[in-house]
């Protein structure tokens, strides 16, 4: 087998979870927590004006995937995100629900958040991750959102928050001075900043 089709080790541990090996589930969606969190953290700045916190979101996505691992028929770690995705956008529906006060729930609406949440991830690969390395590089590594996700988690809060306004919810400065409390010059002069840590950290981190 190539290089470049040779499966990582997410994939020897959707392989050891699907076979029902327990400990081997908890290590896969552990490898996928920035990656939640980062897709997450969107979505509960538009529609929930960060009412709760992403990392019990999460922490609620993976325990429903715990529970309903079963149910997922793929065999890749797209497939597997795509599913994971699917089970984060069934919470936050639920959320947005409850802070809105309706009961019934709303199929248009977790439809809705998974598209957005798709996008989200398509954002950190069309944005950020396409810039770190070639095609070819990219066929041998994980997802590359996943991997950007992790990459993002290293840096520091402020220079995370701006990149995440900025590539993935695609705000203005304006916007994004708005949101953060912070003057436009400002982010202006972090912004090579951030994306200079960015890659770095990106380089540094193991395919």
């Amino acid at each position: 087998m190539s290089e470049a089709n040779r499966p990582g080790p997410e994939m020897s541990l959707l392989d050891q979870a699907r076979a029902g090996d327990g400990t081997a589930l908890g290590e896969l969606l552990e490898s996928y927590r920035g990656y939640l969190t980062v897709l997450a953290e969107v979505q509960i700045g538009r529609r929930l004006q960060r009412k709760v916190d992403a990392a019990d979101v999460v922490q609620e996505a993976f325990l429903g995937a715990s529970r309903d691992f079963a149910q997922f028929r793929g065999e890749t770690e797209a497939q597997f995100l795509a599913w994971l995705r699917q089970v984060l956008a069934s919470v936050l529906a639920n959320l947005v629900r409850h802070y809105q006060g309706t009961q019934r729930r709303d199929i248009r609406l977790e439809r809705q958040l998974a598209v957005e949440l798709d996008q989200s991830s398509q954002a950190l690969d069309r944005g950020l991750a396409a810039a770190q390395s070639s095609p070819s590089q990219q066929a041998t590594r994980r997802e590359e959102s996943a991997r950007l996700a992790d990459a993002l988690a290293r840096l520091p809060e402020e220079l995370r928050d701006l990149l995440i306004l900025r590539h993935l919810e695609e705000m203005t400065f304006p916007q994004i001075a708005e949101r953060l409390g912070r003057s436009v010059d400002r982010l202006k002069k972090q912004w090579p900043r951030a994306l200079a840590s960015l890659r770095r950290i990106f380089a540094q981190m193991e395919p």
